[in-house]
Protein backbone atom coordinates (compact mmCIF):
# COMPACT_ATOMS: atom_id res chain seq x y z
CA UNK A 1 0.00 0.00 0.00
CA UNK A 2 1.02 3.11 -1.05
CA UNK A 3 2.42 5.75 2.05
CA UNK A 4 -0.07 8.41 1.46
CA UNK A 5 -3.04 6.37 1.17
CA UNK A 6 -1.69 4.52 4.78
CA UNK A 7 -1.31 7.86 6.34
CA UNK A 8 -5.24 8.65 4.97
CA UNK A 9 -6.44 5.67 6.36
CA UNK A 10 -4.44 5.72 9.89
CA UNK A 11 -5.92 9.71 10.28
CA UNK A 12 -9.24 8.34 9.16
CA UNK A 13 -9.44 5.66 11.72
CA UNK A 14 -7.78 7.64 14.26
CA UNK A 15 -10.69 10.19 14.07
CA UNK A 16 -13.40 7.61 13.48
CA UNK A 17 -12.07 6.47 17.23
CA UNK A 18 -12.46 9.83 18.20
CA UNK A 19 -16.12 10.35 16.72
CA UNK A 20 -16.52 6.62 18.37
CA UNK A 21 -15.84 8.21 21.52
CA UNK A 22 -18.74 10.59 21.79
CA UNK A 23 -21.73 7.80 21.08
CA UNK A 24 -22.01 6.97 24.58
CA UNK A 25 -23.73 5.82 27.50
CA UNK A 26 -23.16 8.00 30.88
CA UNK A 27 -21.84 5.81 33.46
CA UNK A 28 -19.60 5.86 36.44
CA UNK A 29 -16.78 5.44 36.89
CA UNK A 30 -16.68 4.53 33.17
CA UNK A 31 -18.83 5.39 30.10
CA UNK A 32 -19.99 3.09 27.67
CA UNK A 33 -18.80 4.03 24.46
CA UNK A 34 -18.33 2.75 20.96
CA UNK A 35 -14.39 3.44 21.03
CA UNK A 36 -13.66 -0.20 21.15
CA UNK A 37 -15.88 -0.99 17.77
CA UNK A 38 -13.23 1.31 16.04
CA UNK A 39 -10.32 0.39 17.50
CA UNK A 40 -10.86 -2.96 16.91
CA UNK A 41 -11.72 -1.99 13.53
CA UNK A 42 -8.46 -0.48 12.70
CA UNK A 43 -6.66 -3.49 13.64
CA UNK A 44 -8.99 -5.64 11.88
CA UNK A 45 -8.82 -3.44 8.04
CA UNK A 46 -5.39 -2.27 8.38
CA UNK A 47 -3.49 -4.52 10.24
CA UNK A 48 -1.29 -5.19 13.33
CA UNK A 49 1.18 -2.18 12.35
CA UNK A 50 -0.87 0.55 10.82
CA UNK A 51 -3.77 -0.40 13.20
CA UNK A 52 -1.89 -0.35 16.46
CA UNK A 53 -0.69 3.32 15.17
CA UNK A 54 -3.72 4.31 14.36
CA UNK A 55 -4.26 3.42 18.00
CA UNK A 56 -1.72 5.53 19.45
CA UNK A 57 -2.09 8.40 17.46
CA UNK A 58 -6.08 8.48 18.57
CA UNK A 59 -4.64 8.19 22.21
CA UNK A 60 -1.62 10.71 21.63
CA UNK A 61 -3.91 13.37 20.43
CA UNK A 62 -6.50 13.11 23.49
CA UNK A 63 -3.44 13.04 25.21
CA UNK A 64 -2.11 16.24 24.25
CA UNK A 65 -5.19 18.02 24.40
CA UNK A 66 -7.66 17.58 22.29
CA UNK A 67 -11.14 16.67 23.16
CA UNK A 68 -11.33 12.75 21.53
CA UNK A 69 -11.37 10.63 24.36
CA UNK A 70 -14.72 9.01 26.08
CA UNK A 71 -17.05 12.31 27.70
CA UNK A 72 -14.79 14.50 25.89
CA UNK A 73 -12.26 14.30 27.88
CA UNK A 74 -8.40 15.08 27.05
CA UNK A 75 -5.33 15.27 28.70
CA UNK A 76 -2.73 13.44 30.79
CA UNK A 77 -4.53 12.46 33.86
CA UNK A 78 -6.88 10.63 31.88
CA UNK A 79 -3.85 8.24 31.54
CA UNK A 80 -3.18 7.97 35.28
CA UNK A 81 -7.20 8.16 35.96
CA UNK A 82 -10.06 5.43 36.75
CA UNK A 83 -10.12 4.49 32.94
CA UNK A 84 -6.06 4.58 32.49
CA UNK A 85 -6.41 0.81 31.98
CA UNK A 86 -8.65 0.45 28.97
CA UNK A 87 -6.78 3.41 26.99
CA UNK A 88 -3.61 1.37 27.80
CA UNK A 89 -5.72 -1.71 26.27
CA UNK A 90 -6.56 -0.07 23.10
CA UNK A 91 -3.55 -0.54 21.33
CA UNK A 92 -2.53 -4.15 22.12
CA UNK A 93 -6.37 -5.11 21.40
CA UNK A 94 -6.07 -3.38 17.96
CA UNK A 95 -2.35 -5.31 17.68
CA UNK A 96 -4.52 -8.52 18.77
CA UNK A 97 -6.72 -8.54 16.13
CA UNK A 98 -4.91 -7.07 13.37
CA UNK A 99 -1.68 -10.32 14.23
CA UNK A 100 -4.81 -12.69 14.20
CA UNK A 101 -7.71 -11.54 12.19
CA UNK A 102 -6.17 -13.11 8.25
CA UNK A 103 -6.00 -16.34 10.46
CA UNK A 104 -9.55 -16.23 11.71
CA UNK A 105 -11.51 -18.12 8.99
CA UNK A 106 -15.02 -18.03 9.09
CA UNK A 107 -17.73 -15.62 11.32
CA UNK A 108 -17.81 -17.04 13.71
CA UNK A 109 -14.27 -17.27 14.50
CA UNK A 110 -13.93 -13.81 13.71
CA UNK A 111 -16.87 -12.81 16.17
CA UNK A 112 -14.55 -14.59 18.89
CA UNK A 113 -11.34 -13.01 18.09
CA UNK A 114 -13.30 -9.80 18.52
CA UNK A 115 -14.78 -11.04 21.73
CA UNK A 116 -11.48 -11.75 22.74
CA UNK A 117 -10.08 -8.14 21.75
CA UNK A 118 -12.59 -6.68 24.08
CA UNK A 119 -12.45 -9.58 27.01
CA UNK A 120 -8.36 -7.67 26.94
CA UNK A 121 -9.63 -4.20 26.99
CA UNK A 122 -12.10 -5.06 29.88
CA UNK A 123 -9.92 -7.25 31.77
CA UNK A 124 -6.91 -4.80 31.66
CA UNK A 125 -9.19 -1.31 32.27
CA UNK A 126 -10.84 -3.51 35.41
CA UNK A 127 -7.20 -4.96 36.72
CA UNK A 128 -6.17 -0.60 36.62
CA UNK A 129 -9.60 0.64 38.19
CA UNK A 130 -9.28 -2.44 41.13
CA UNK A 131 -6.68 -0.49 42.46
CA UNK A 132 -8.86 2.56 42.70
CA UNK A 133 -12.04 1.31 43.93
CA UNK A 134 -11.22 -2.66 44.66
CA UNK A 135 -11.87 -5.59 42.30
CA UNK A 136 -15.48 -6.10 43.32
CA UNK A 137 -16.23 -2.66 42.74
CA UNK A 138 -14.07 -2.90 39.82
CA UNK A 139 -15.78 -6.24 37.95
CA UNK A 140 -19.28 -4.48 38.90
CA UNK A 141 -18.92 -1.01 37.03
CA UNK A 142 -16.17 -1.95 34.48
CA UNK A 143 -17.09 -5.39 33.24
CA UNK A 144 -20.55 -6.58 34.13
CA UNK A 145 -22.51 -3.73 32.62
CA UNK A 146 -20.33 -4.34 29.00
CA UNK A 147 -21.03 -7.30 28.16
CA UNK A 148 -23.89 -6.99 26.44
CA UNK A 149 -22.59 -4.05 24.18
CA UNK A 150 -19.02 -6.13 23.97
CA UNK A 151 -20.95 -9.37 21.83
CA UNK A 152 -22.79 -6.39 19.82
CA UNK A 153 -19.80 -4.52 19.12
CA UNK A 154 -17.96 -7.55 18.32
CA UNK A 155 -20.83 -8.76 15.68
CA UNK A 156 -20.64 -4.90 14.54
CA UNK A 157 -17.06 -4.88 13.82
CA UNK A 158 -16.80 -8.29 11.90
CA UNK A 159 -19.50 -7.29 9.82
CA UNK A 160 -18.28 -3.71 8.92
CA UNK A 161 -14.64 -4.99 8.13
CA UNK A 162 -16.00 -7.44 5.67
CA UNK A 163 -17.26 -4.24 3.85
CA UNK A 164 -14.14 -1.95 4.62
CA UNK A 165 -11.57 -4.68 3.83
CA UNK A 166 -13.02 -4.80 0.56
CA UNK A 167 -12.17 -0.54 0.12
CA UNK A 168 -8.61 -1.05 1.28
CA UNK A 169 -8.05 -4.06 -1.25
CA UNK A 170 -7.62 -6.95 1.02
CA UNK A 171 -9.95 -10.11 1.16
CA UNK A 172 -10.80 -11.33 4.19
Amino acid sequence: MRPLISAVLILAFAALMAICARITVPMTPVSMTMQTFAILLAGAVLGPRRGTVSVLLYLAIGAAGLPVLSDGASGLAHFAGSTAGYLFAFPLAALLVGLLCDKAHGLLVRFGLMLAAHVLILTLGAAWLATDIGLSAALEHGVTPFLIGMAVKSALVVAAAQVCRRWVKSDW
